[in-house]
């Protein structure tokens, strides 16, 4: 093929036009959904072009306050906050927002508006200083309260069966936004000199099985022996471990090229870590939808009924086959547990 003949090609579908194209596969739709996925797309091209300079005008770093969950904020997680909230509000199609980084629930003042978005802006902040993927991952929700009210608590603490779109961005050597609204997965490729994400990976589907197991070891002195002895297996398959520290990250290499990620329960965090709303739920809806599974060791993450905004639980993620076997050894940890009392 000669340069001519490649310049020449089609530079590929858009984020937009690939939204309305599965618009129209539903006679009903009103084009809500679609517009409220196309305000994250644009704070998440705003986010990304404050996480490429952050180095160049001083908005890298710690912030000075902690959030909700006792962490550190760093610059970029307050700036990820208000850019996503912004654009979340400005599109007038979501009442209620979870984030990360707040306590309480976000009224945006759109009491019209038909859906609850919990995000996390910017998941991974401990690797924004060293140059490392980052991410943002959200999960989309139907009210349950009636429109013209402000939303409420009810509207959140849905199970994760209920969301009807989730995704994330990974902010990496190249920027991708991967998302679902339950018929597939597919990702999106950003292209910084035309301002739009190309669709690049359509129709994603993880490996039933894999050989990579990401889970922080430096805790293993904490893991339950169902988790050590599941580690233990996985390094008897020669397994290769790799763990970045930055869900988004790890999630993402996994989902491709087939692995468990795992942050388990430990003896100092009997609930583990991560998120349930705005972390878990959403990931989980994701693997699901590319053919892989989600579990907190014992019961599939999406019917888990959250009680709080930021109620945490243990993650084990990925391709099938492998989340089954991480089950396998917790079952048998519960059942020793359950005959000794």
């Amino acid at each position: 093929m000669t340069l001519h003949d490649k310049l020449a090609l089609p530079v590929g579908t858009t984020l937009d036009r690939f939204i309305m194209r599965k618009q129209e596969d539903f006679p009903y739709a009103t084009g809500e959904l679609s517009q409220l996925l196309r305000d994250i797309a644009l704070a998440a091209k705003i986010v990304n072009r404050e996480i490429n300079r952050s180095g160049l005008i001083d908005i890298a770093g710690a912030y000075g306050n902690r959030n909700v969950q006792g962490e550190d904020q760093q610059k970029l997680d307050v700036i990820a906050n208000i850019r996503f909230i912004r654009a979340l509000r400005n599109g007038g199609e979501v009442c209620t927002i979870v984030s990360e980084e707040d306590e309480d629930m976000i009224q945006t003042g759109n009491v019209q508006g038909k859906y609850v978005v919990a995000i996390d802006p910017l998941d991974g902040s401990s690797n924004i200083d060293v140059n490392v993927s980052i991410g943002t991952i959200f999960s989309v929700y139907r009210r349950v309260s009636p429109t013209g009210t402000e939303g409420t608590e009810q509207d959140c603490l849905q199970t994760g069966t209920h969301q009807v779109a989730a995704g994330y961005v990974i902010y990496g050597s190249s920027t991708m936004l991967v998302y679902t609204t339950g018929n597939g997965v597919n990702g999106f490729t950003y292209e910084p000199s035309l301002g739009e994400f190309f669709l690049s990976h359509p129709h994603i589907t993880s490996p039933q099985t894999g050989a990579i197991y990401s889970i922080n070891e430096g805790l293993s002195n904490d893991f339950t022996e169902g988790v050590r002895e599941f580690v233990a297996y996985c390094k008897q398959q020669n397994y290769s471990a790799r763990y970045i520290g930055s869900l988004v990250a790890d999630f993402h290499r996994n989902l491709l090229k087939g692995g468990i990620y795992m942050y388990p329960a430990t003896r100092r965090a009997a609930k583990g870590k991560l998120r349930l709303m705005y972390e878990c739920n959403a990931l989980s809806f994701i693997v699901e939808q590319a053919g892989g599974k989600a579990s907190n060791g014992q019961q599939r993450i999406m019917e888990l009924q959250p009680q709080t905004l930021h109620e945490r639980c243990p993650f084990f993620i990925g391709s099938t086959e492998l989340v089954e076997k991480a089950e396998e050894f917790m079952a048998r940890e519960y059942a020793e547990l359950a005959e000794q009392k």
